[in-house]
């Protein structure tokens, strides 16, 4: 509900053409940039835009009252000290539009913590101090990327916690980049001891020191389980845009998953509502690690899914049950002649059995139903689970996860 004041500003707001032309797309006028070098600041070059603002703006994803908007949210590429700016051409004010433009800076300060500066001057003398940045806690991996324009690249992923002098600060600063990239984000406590925080770094050179610029994180939290076991779970994982598409993920979950094995107090590694993306990205790192099991080997693959696959996955990686699975249709798919008619079927019938799954249990569902539903409730219900829909929707499944699973075959291909 709204009041009186607020439907009246509601209606002057889509009446009138000239307050309509004061609304602003906020993923357009958020402006994100990590900066390594002064000239960085004035480059568009370096800048990124969110994908998302609904958090902080409203489902619409609009601000109202300003023409031309701009919000500068600029991080120093290490420590990620920050710039924040918020510039427009005009501006709607109460005493001659009789409409109030919303709190666009304030509702950007609920969410980044104290410490930034509104000053690019000021901005542009604590990169300075970017030199004196190294990364926080202990160095779990290093690899390389090969650019294009920069030639070899070298990465370091870190484990750290809040102990970590300045980790606490940092991670403040960090934490602010979910809230455009995550759908669903939220901050989290980090003064839970049983959080683990994974950072990504790209080291790189200036004026001849050794720098890091921040590429990434995740955080894992550790449950209990009876009577002494932990499940680390994955909560939140997030590559910065400017590194996306480049193999840090991968590398990331990896080197996070290699890490709890060598653990044996670690059951097994799972995830916090894993998005789509972040399924396949796991498919792929659990099939990197998995192949090279005696129970995954090529000729074990055809004779089905088997406890020794489960065992093994489950001993030497941490893997469950559930995920075990999916990496064993990757690589039996990878095994089999899709073009021989009769192996292309057995492999479709072991994917659909998998799939039928959820179906059956909307049998078991039906079979309760018929107790206590009336007859035109149960018609209702008996329809949505209709024979023909339940066939096509899981042939499109099926059709789906293959596509799925040939993209993260190919990748292995790629790489080997």
């Amino acid at each position: 509900l709204h009041s009186q004041g607020e439907m009246e500003q509601l209606l002057t707001y889509f009446v009138s053409p000239k307050l309509a032309e004061y609304k602003c797309d906020t993923n357009e006028a958020i402006s994100l940039k990590l900066v390594r070098f002064p000239e960085d600041v004035d480059d568009d070059s370096t800048t990124f835009h969110p994908e998302y603002s609904h958090q902080v703006f409203g489902d619409d994803e609009v601000a109202f009252g300003y023409k031309g908007l701009q919000i500068q949210l600029f991080y120093a590429a290490g420590n990620l000290s920050t710039l924040f700016k918020v510039k427009y051409t005009s501006k709607v004010t109460e005493t001659f539009d009789c409409v109030e433009a919303d709190d666009v800076e304030g509702k950007i300060r609920e969410i980044i913590p104290a410490g930034f500066t509104c000053n690019t001057d000021d901005f542009i003398s604590l990169l300075e101090k970017e030199a004196n940045f190294k990364p926080f806690g202990t160095l779990l991996h290093t690899y390389t990327v090969h650019s294009e324009e920069a030639g070899e690249l070298t990465y370091q992923i870190h484990k750290a916690d809040v102990t970590c002098p300045g980790f606490r600060e940092y991670h403040e600063r960090l934490q602010t980049f979910l809230m455009w990239f995550i759908e669903t984000a939220s901050f989290i406590d980090a003064d839970d001891d049983r959080w683990d925080f994974f950072l990504v770094f790209e080291k790189y050179n200036k004026d001849g020191e050794t720098l890091y610029a921040t590429v990434g994180y995740m955080t894992v939290y550790n449950y209990y389980v009876y009577p002494d076991k932990t499940r680390p779970r994955v909560s939140q994982m997030l590559i910065l845009p400017p590194f996306q598409g480049e193999g840090h993920g991968a590398q990331l979950l990896e080197a996070v998953h290699r890490f709890y094995c060598s653990l044996p107090k670690v059951q097994d590694i799972t995830a916090e509502d894993p998005s789509e993306n972040y399924v396949k990205l796991r498919d792929y790192v659990l099939v990197k690690l998995c192949q090279g099991l005696p129970s995954f080997a090529a000729d074990k693959l055809h004779l089905g899914f088997s406890a020794d696959m489960i065992k093994e996955a489950q001993d030497k990686l941490k893997i469950n049950k559930k995920h075990a699975r999916r990496v064993y249709e990757i690589l039996r798919l990878r095994a089999t002649d899709m073009s021989d008619e009769d192996k292309a079927r057995e492999y479709r019938l072991e994917v659909k059995k998998r799939l039928f799954g959820p179906y059956r249990k909307n049998q078991r569902e039906l079979a309760k139903m018929r107790k206590c539903l009336r007859p035109e409730e149960l018609v209702s219900h008996m329809s949505q689970m209709d024979t023909q829909t339940q066939h096509e929707e899981l042939e499109k499944s099926y059709q789906d996860v293959v596509e799925d699973y040939r993209r993260i075959i190919e990748r292995l291909a790629s790489q080997a």
